[in-house]
Formats: structure tokens, C-alpha cells, sequence
């Protein structure tokens, strides 16, 4: 039997996430695969860093939380992205990585183009986190 959480502890779960990652986020974009888990260091070649809008995430509501806002990333080299790792303000600390696809790729985060070049302006279309055990 899985034990199951109301909407408003999974919400409250959510929303720790943003309050632990901090309102300085760094996002980073790679290519190839992403690694076994944030603790594994990165692979592949990065094609974006930048940091986040400070309130970068929309209150979580029915277990789910999505962008705040526009998030636009500027390429500086190119490649296919494969997955993105969001890191603290100190970016020494990797708190969320997922995989990058177009839109309707189904990835964790989509793009309006995966195909990154120097100095290309990108903007993430969308990105949501969800709750579990509902």
C-alpha cells in the first residue's frame, strides 16, 4: 500500500523546493544524456548559464508547479540540448535536473528550439514539477 498525501502537504513539498534552491537559481543547459542523478557530475557539453528570475516559480496549486514568468537563456556554444540542471546561487550545488525536448517532445522542460547556437536567445516554454502520491 502507497501512502498518500492531501494536495495541500504535496503543495507544501513543492514550494520547499523552490525555498531551498533559493531566489538566485542558476540554470544550465547540456548536451547528450543526462547523468544518474545530481550528485553525478555533468556530461556533455554546456550549451547555456543563466540565472533565473528571483521568483521563478508560481505558487504550487493541485500538486503541481510550474514557471513564473519568461525564462529566456542565451546560448554560449552549440549543440542539441539533452537536459538542463538547475543549481543554487553559488552554483556549486546541483538541487533538479531533467530532459530538455521541443514542445510536445514530452521532456521535463521544453524549448522553443533544441538546436542551440552562439549567442541564441532561447525561451523555455514550459516547465512543471509535480507531487506524488496523491
Amino acid at each position: 500500500m502507497a501512502i498518500q498525501y492531501s494536495v495541500t502537504v504535496n503543495n507544501a513539498q513543492l514550494d520547499s523546493k523552490e525555498t531551498t534552491i533559493g531566489t538566485a537559481p542558476v540554470m544550465r543547459i547540456y548536451s547528450g544524456s543526462m547523468p544518474a542523478n545530481c550528485a553525478t557530475a555533468s556530461s556533455g557539453t554546456k550549451l547555456t548559464e543563466d540565472a533565473l528570475p528571483s521568483d521563478w516559480m508560481n505558487a504550487a496549486a493541485s500538486a503541481s508547479k510550474t514557471k513564473l514568468g519568461t525564462w529566456t537563456l542565451n546560448g554560449i556554444t552549440g549543440g542539441t540540448a539533452g537536459y538542463f540542471r538547475i543549481y543554487d546561487s553559488t552554483m556549486t550545488t546541483c538541487h533538479m535536473q531533467g530532459t530538455v525536448t521541443a514542445t510536445g517532445g514530452g521532456g521535463d522542460m521544453t524549448l522553443d528550439n533544441t538546436s542551440i547556437a552562439t549567442s541564441q536567445v532561447i525561451t523555455v516554454n514550459t516547465f512543471t514539477i509535480n507531487s506524488g502520491n496523491t
